[in-house]
């Protein structure tokens, strides 16, 4: 999944794609890299960040997955948390929900099964204004498990069908390091729960503090994640850095191919 910021305020990538030509260019690149998905968002939700207006978001949304539905062969998902901006960005093309707050606004879960199309339910502990100040939890991987599960529960039971559910820890949103540190070792156990995994720690806070790296140097610390996550059950990866990913994801494939096709390992004989 390629992010699509068109946002003036996003941490890593605000404000170089709120011009059509620029957000269609980068489109285009990411799926040249190897992108299956656009995931297309209007309002940043770093932390710190307040919100923006339902009519603010959809200027920024809409016109733009109008271009990409009209000129790409892809999905295209839309960031969002409002009902009224899933529901004009279906119209327009869009064809998966990304939701942060898991369709817990007012009318999103409603919204979500009139549409029919496949949605993320994410993870976050308070609200992005507010989530990085004092995160705390006794079991961050029962408790985010649990919560997603509920959620999860709370969509089938409003009609939408079980493969069309995808669940996301929310890497950074409301955790401290060594939540996000925990999250990703125990990755398995939402794997384990048998439904679609994506995560996004893309350029996050947590590699900046591990590594040392502004935002703009955690390219490698993003891999290592990557392929970490991978091997531990996640079924989508939501960055910025496509290219590089996409060949990380082959290589790791390579193997794994190899491996179920029982190809001999040769060993070293002494000289």
């Amino acid at each position: 999944m390629g992010i699509l910021n068109v946002t003036p305020d996003s941490f890593s990538d605000g404000g170089r794609f709120l011009h059509f030509d620029d957000a269609l260019a980068q489109c285009e690149r990411m799926l040249s890299e190897g992108a299956d998905i656009i995931d297309v968002g209007g309002e940043s939700t770093r932390p710190g960040s307040g919100g923006v207006s339902v009519g603010e978001e959809l200027d920024r949304v809409i016109p733009i997955i109008e271009r990409l539905n009209a000129e790409f062969d892809t999905v295209i998902s839309v960031d969002t948390s409002k009902p009224a901006v899933m529901r004009e960005a279906v119209e327009a093309g869009a064809g998966m929900i990304n939701d942060v707050r898991a369709l817990q606004a007012e009318g999103a879960l409603h919204a979500a099964a009139s549409l029919r199309v496949p949605l993320c339910l994410m993870h976050m502990q308070g609200d992005p204004l507010t989530m990085q100040l004092s995160p705390n939890y006794g079991d961050v991987v029962a408790e985010v498990r649990s919560f997603l599960e509920e959620r999860a529960t709370a969509c089938e039971s409003a009609g939408i069908a079980p493969e069309n559910i995808v669940i996301d820890p929310g890497f950074g949103f409301g955790k401290n390091l060594d939540h996000n540190l925990r999250l990703m070792a125990c990755l398995d156990e939402l794997a384990a729960t048998g439904r679609r995994v994506m995560v996004g720690f893309s350029r996050k806070a947590m590699i900046g503090k591990v590594l040392g790296r502004s935002v703009d140097e955690r390219l490698y610390g993003t891999l290592a994640l990557a392929v970490y996550a991978v091997l531990k059950g996640a079924s989508i990866l939501r960055v910025h850095d496509v290219g590089p990913t996409s060949d990380v994801l082959k290589m790791v494939s390579a193997v794994r191919e190899s491996i179920d096709k029982g190809a001999p390992i040769p060993t070293l004989e002494p000289s």
